[in-house]
C-alpha cells in the first residue's frame, strides 16, 4: 500500500519521468520517522518541475528572496501535505557539479522538499545531520546512491 500519493507536473522540458518522482516519494514515506508524521488517510503532495524564472518569482513572492533556488516547499492543509517546486535548470547544474545524473538530483530535491513539508529543517548542524540521514535513507529505499560529498 502506498503511504503517499504524489502528482507531478512538468511545466518545463525535463528528462525525468513523473513515475520516478512518485516512486521516490512513496519510498520516502516508508521511512519510519517520515511515516510517523504523515496524516491519517491518504496523504498527497504535488510536485512542479519548473524554470529558474518561475522559482525566482515564487521565492520573491513567498520568501522575500530575489533569486532562483533549487527547491521550495509550500505547506498544504489536511491530507494535502503541500506543494514542492523544483527548478529543472538547478537539477541539471547540481547533477553536473556533484557528478551524478539528473534523476538522482531530482529525487534528492523531491525528498528534501517532502521533509520540509513534514516539519524538518536544516537551520542548525544537528538539524542538517538529521535531514541528511533521512534523505539518504529515503533514497537508498528507492535504490538511489548519491555522489560522494553531495550531502
Amino acid at each position: 500500500m502506498t503511504l503517499l500519493e504524489a502528482e507531478v507536473v512538468k511545466a518545463v522540458r525535463a528528462d525525468v519521468a513523473p513515475v520516478h518522482i512518485r516512486r521516490v516519494l512513496a519510498r520516502a514515506a516508508a521511512v519510519p520517522e517520515v511515516a510517523a508524521r504523515l496524516p491519517e488517510g491518504k496523504p498527497t503532495v504535488a510536485v512542479r518541475i519548473t524554470s529558474d524564472g518561475e522559482m525566482r518569482s515564487l521565492n520573491q513572492t513567498y520568501a522575500g528572496e530575489d533569486h532562483a533556488t533549487d527547491v521550495l516547499s509550500f505547506a498544504g492543509t489536511a491530507n494535502h501535505l503541500g506543494d514542492i517546486a523544483i527548478s529543472w535548470p538547478a537539477v541539471v547544474r547540481q547533477a553536473a557539479q556533484y557528478g551524478h545524473d539528473t534523476k538522482t538530483e531530482a529525487a534528492l530535491l523531491s525528498v528534501h522538499g517532502l521533509l520540509h513539508l513534514l516539519g524538518w529543517d536544516h537551520a542548525t548542524a544537528a538539524e542538517r545531520r538529521e535531514m541528511n540521514r533521512l534523505t539518504v535513507d529515503a533514497l537508498e529505499r528507492a535504490g538511489i546512491k548519491l555522489a560522494p560529498r553531495r550531502l
